[in-house]
């Protein structure tokens, strides 16, 4: 992601999936690229959370290996949790990014909160039983159809 591009647009604060958007599903590494972005995004000013519908100590360990804030339990599409970390980074939903893989989760919570949405695709093919069924859906709407046929 251009972090200039988004520093232009106002942008403040990024609000980061976990799975499948910044590490593969299920996944306890974090890659050199990763961290390396997460450094320039640092440097250049901007505050940055991750907020996923997982919770345990996979999760706490990769925020805590980027020493980023995490938000953990959710419930995306629900903005509870997003709220909790606009709260974390002192933004406003005006000044704040949201970075996902799903469509009804991620984009459709970071819509209903009012943040600038960046839909990515997933890193990983290997994914929750739940969110192969949700991207059936996704693969639909992101071709247009049928909503509003």
């Amino acid at each position: 992601m251009d972090l200039i591009a988004l520093q232009t647009r106002g942008i403040r604060g990024i609000i980061l999936d976990l799975d499948n958007t910044i590490v593969p599903w299920g996944s306890r590494e974090v890659s050199p690229l990763l961290a390396g972005w997460i450094s320039r995004a640092r440097d250049a000013g901007i505050r940055l959370c991750i907020v996923s519908n997982n919770m345990g100590g996979r999760v706490t360990r990769i925020a805590a290996t980027l020493g980023l804030p995490i938000v953990t339990g959710a419930l995306k599409p629900r903005r509870k949790a997003l709220r909790r970390a606009l709260s974390v980074m002192g933004t406003t939903p005006e000044a704040t990014a949201l970075v996902g893989d799903q469509l009804l989760t991620d984009i459709l919570g970071g819509n209903r909160l009012g943040v600038h949405t960046i839909l990515v695709r997933p890193q990983a093919r290997r994914e929750f039983v739940v969110t192969r069924l949700a991207r059936l859906v996704e693969r639909i709407l992101l071709r247009g159809g049928p909503v509003g046929r």
